[in-house]
């Protein structure tokens, strides 16, 4: 009888909590996604969650409570996809759960996600795998990424090298060559200024389609300011998150200067985009192909630009591959939770500094 493994992800855009029903078979490798579906984060939730990403007051209470409304949305999600294919909670032989970060600080060797994955447990009947960075920081990693160590599991191709860009809030790069040494670590932002922006100034919670940000014109000086931050000359391993890349970071490099609204959107496009291709040039080796996933293999705006910058290898969403660009990390984190189970690693030293491969993850039985 097949298992099913259930992936949860939410990640640093805060748009929704995305839930990937998949299945894995060690040989091929395979991974099929059998299906998903994302819930869109409640307003109040989303608020909550987005104000812990910063200090404030009552921290550990307010910590609490938003974790055990992200489990119970979670487990809404999980029993209504699995009521969807027929498919019974004692068929799932485990929920892999990110939970939602709201603080990471691998320079100090934490990071902080919450989701209640016990709660979770209790409300879907189903063994819960959660908590997967901290044995990787313990190790000396960065515990981010960890989506490439499933990239290189069922998408490497020796006979092409390539390059998978996940943009979600962050970007973060995964190098596969045919030699089976992977590269991987995040850029820096992706669409999280970018949201940021679009939900100030518009009242939408994205542009879509990147059409807002066409419509400007690129800051050069602004621009090179925003590029010259440390963090993108620094050498991997490395992640990074809301703790560094926030509003607060943005306004200041503004510094009271009063451009249109677009002509910044279209600087923080260009931000991401220029990051990405820089990030990949300073790579050892290069790839014969790019191919995106994540939300922001739907800007079309931003995939233009990353195909210009990136010429002459095309730039194509996962899809291409076989595997849908939205539910991609959702199915990492089912793969990781497989992982945890078979007692095998699920993590890739050289992407995330760590002494060696760990197994990853928490388990809390249903």
């Amino acid at each position: 009888m097949t298992a099913f493994h259930v992936g949860i992800m939410s990640g640093t855009s805060l748009d929704g909590v995305d839930i990937a029903l998949t299945s894995f078979s060690p040989a091929s490798p395979r991974a099929t996604l059998i299906g998903a579906l994302c819930l869109p984060l409640p307003p109040d939730l989303r608020s909550d969650l987005l104000a812990l990403c910063q200090p404030g007051a009552d921290e550990v209470r307010r910590a609490g409570i938003a974790g055990q409304q992200w489990a119970r949305l979670a487990a809404q999600g999980v029993n209504q996809l699995l009521q969807q294919h027929g498919i019974s909670a004692s068929q799932v032989a485990a929920i892999g759960s990110h939970g939602q970060t709201i603080r990471h600080h691998p320079e100090s060797g934490f990071s902080v996600q919450i989701g209640a994955p016990a709660l979770l447990a209790e409300l879907c009947g189903i063994d819960v795998i959660s908590d997967f960075r901290s044995r990787d920081l313990a190790a000396g990693g960065e515990g981010a990424p960890l989506v490439p160590a499933f990239h290189a599991w069922l998408l490497s191709d020796p006979e092409q090298s390539r390059v998978l860009i996940n943009i979600g809030g962050f970007a973060n790069l995964t190098l596969l060559s045919g030699d089976e040494q992977v590269c991987g670590f995040d850029s820096g932002p992706g669409n999280v200024l970018l949201d940021y922006w679009t939900q100030q100034h518009t009242g939408q919670l994205f542009d879509a389609d990147g059409t807002w940000a066409r419509s400007g014109q690129v800051i050069p000086g602004l621009l090179d300011r925003l590029l010259q931050d440390p963090y993108f000359s620094r050498t991997a391993p490395k992640s990074t998150g809301r703790e560094y890349f926030h509003p607060a970071w943005l306004q200041q490099h503004l510094d009271g200067r009063h451009d249109r609204p677009a002509d910044v959107q279209a600087t923080l496009l260009e931000l991401t985009a220029r990051t990405i291709a820089e990030a990949l040039a300073g790579c050892q080796s290069q790839p014969e192909a790019v191919y995106i996933c994540g939300g922001g293999a739907r800007n079309g705006f931003l995939m233009e630009r990353l195909q210009q910058l990136l010429v002459p290898r095309p730039v194509q969403s996962t899809a291409a591959l076989g595997v849908d660009p939205d539910w991609m990390e959702a199915m990492a984190f089912a793969w990781l939770a497989w992982r945890c189970q078979l007692r095998q690693s699920g993590n890739l030293p050289a992407v995330t500094g760590a002494k060696g491969k760990r197994i990853l993850g928490a388990i809390y039985p249903a």
